[in-house]
């Protein structure tokens, strides 16, 4: 199965593009949408192919590129828009592939083929935590971070959190392999979700704030950049 999303603004050309990719024989697609780069930012999901439109008011698609590849190489991202002079900054956040709006369904389909062949990540396996609210499944790109607070930990996503019985530390021990590392005695961050570090904060892609302790800042900043080097690909990295 392949996760793809398509971020548009405009409510027509997102229609036209999902009734498209209902089209699609080749692989099973599992289609999300947004409307904004903001919203696709906030839902904290990973995707194997994004189709992003360049021109969309709030984040254009140039600066939301930018954010999901300070913490995400590996998705192949296809520009859908109605500008030609944009191409160059597409390719300057790697993009997989420049398609001129209205775009042709077989050129579209011949460029997801294309990046299957490429290659798509591997799915990630579903964590299991036991919370106040019952047990939850979870990918870790879902999890935005930890928080202790009143002798409990609050694993947030977006959109959602949940209470668990668990210790901080013993948390971020588990998860330290999945790409999880403590800015702060009391938060465990996904490096996945960070967005930039400034002096010592730390934003993630939903726009929370974490504080950097002085004391965690140089082994985190060190473990965050080599997250970003383990992954395939390169993108500007700015802290």
């Amino acid at each position: 199965m392949i996760r793809i999303a398509v971020c548009d603004d405009d409510q027509e050309a997102l229609r036209t593009t999902l009734n498209m990719l209902k089209n699609y024989k080749t692989e099973e697609l599992l289609t999300d949408s947004y409307h904004s780069g903001e919203a696709l930012l906030s839902a904290g999901q990973k995707y194997d192919i994004l189709l992003l439109d360049i021109d969309m008011k709030g984040l254009n698609g140039i600066e939301t590129a930018r954010r999901i590849r300070a913490v995400d190489k590996e998705v192949k991202l296809i520009y859908l828009t109605s500008y030609s002079d944009y191409t160059i900054f597409a390719f300057a956040v790697h993009a997989f592939a420049y398609l001129l709006k209205p775009v042709r369904q077989e050129e579209l389909f011949a460029q997801i083929r294309e990046a299957c062949a490429y290659g798509l990540p591997q799915p990630e396996t579903e964590l299991e935590f036991l919370s106040k609210e019952g047990i939850v499944h979870i990918r870790p790109s879902g999890i935005l971070y930890f928080e202790y607070r009143g002798r409990e930990v609050l694993m947030h996503s977006a959109g959602q959190v949940w209470h668990l019985k668990r210790r901080i530390t013993d948390v971020a021990e588990e998860l330290a392999p999945l790409g999880f590392a403590m800015p702060h005695k009391s938060f465990v961050v996904s490096l996945y979700a960070v967005c930039s570090i400034h002096g010592y904060e730390i934003t993630l892609t939903d726009g929370s704030r974490i504080p950097l302790s002085q004391k965690k800042s140089a082994q985190f900043r060190r473990e965050l950049n080599d997250y970003l080097a383990g992954i395939r690909g390169c993108a500007a990295w700015k802290s």
